[in-house]
């Protein structure tokens, strides 16, 4: 492995620093190896860490093992991707805020398409909302476009088993580390998808689902994906939060519209009344995609 590479995977293996730390050691020195050199306080000086990052970075710099690090991953047959990898994603690679590292178990072919749809909604979707899922999405894979979604419950986890019963393909990017699937509920479907389709994650294996990690997780569902198609919404919503950035992020944003009485279709009729698409059937979404 490149030492760059693994350099990488080193830190972002240790406590005390997230994207916008190591974007700063990356601006102070691309190859990573003078970070190695660094003592607390001058992580401190350079990079105006706190003390307490600082001090938990250097520890776990200068005591964790990387090779045995990459020996685990091997093990577990999780594959990282950095930034520097020509198979890292290239929708993903031109956000603001690209991942450092993706970490993947299942078919890595899927991170080289640019046909791919995400697909998200709320965890609690109506009837309709289900049913909106099974009337627009065969079409889309039928053409061979890949589902992104996030492995929620509710209108992800239908989007992901669809598209399998289907022989489609389908990425689940989670909010958690590999070891540590979320919700629970979604065990099998994690076991079903890392053999035949993919799961990734920016975060190293071990690390436990955080509430901020899936706000930060979505940028990567909308940043990897042409467009984002939102299926029942509140008008507070992750399933909005994924639009927002894949607004920023300059990408095509279709929405589902609902009863004006129905609470989970605040979010995906406001989308509407800021200028998405508006969707009711698969045309509507492929006409879009193919021009």
């Amino acid at each position: 492995m490149e030492v760059v590479n693994k350099r990488l995977i080193h830190m972002n293996h240790c406590r005390g620093v997230g994207w916008k730390t190591i974007h700063s050691f990356y601006e102070h020195d691309p190859t990573f190896a003078k970070v190695y050199q660094l003592s607390p306080t001058e992580l401190i000086t350079k990079f105006s860490m706190k003390r307490t990052h600082a001090e938990l970075f250097y520890l776990d710099l200068h005591n964790l093992n990387i090779d045995k690090i990459i020996q685990k991953l091997n093990f577990h047959q999780i594959t990282p991707i950095t930034r520097f990898n020509p198979l890292y994603p290239p929708l993903l690679l031109n956000i603001f805020d690209p991942p450092w590292i993706l970490y993947c178990k299942g078919d890595l072919n899927f991170l080289s398409t640019q046909k791919t749809l995400a697909v998200v909604g709320t965890r609690n979707p109506s009837s309709n909302g289900l049913h909106s899922i099974d009337k627009l999405l065969p079409s889309i894979i039928l053409n061979q476009w890949t589902i992104v979604s996030g492995l929620a419950e509710g209108i992800d986890t239908k989007a992901h088993e669809l598209t399998i019963d289907l022989g489609g393909q389908t990425v689940a990017v989670l909010g958690s580390g590999l070891f540590h699937i979320y919700p629970k509920k979604n065990v099998y479907l994690a076991k079903r998808m890392e053999k035949y389709h993919l799961l990734i994650s920016e975060y190293p294996p071990h690390q436990k689902p955080q509430r901020w990690q899936f706000p930060a997780r979505n940028r990567i569902i909308s940043g990897m994906s042409r467009a984002i198609l939102v299926v029942e919404a509140k008008a507070k919503s992750g399933a909005l939060i994924t639009a927002d950035q894949g607004l920023e992020q300059g990408r095509e944003i279709f929405a589902v519209p609902g009863s004006i009485l129905e609470e989970r279709a605040e979010g995906t009729n406001q989308l509407i009344q800021n200028g998405a698409k508006l969707i009711q059937n698969a045309s509507d979404i492929l006409s879009e995609l193919t021009y």
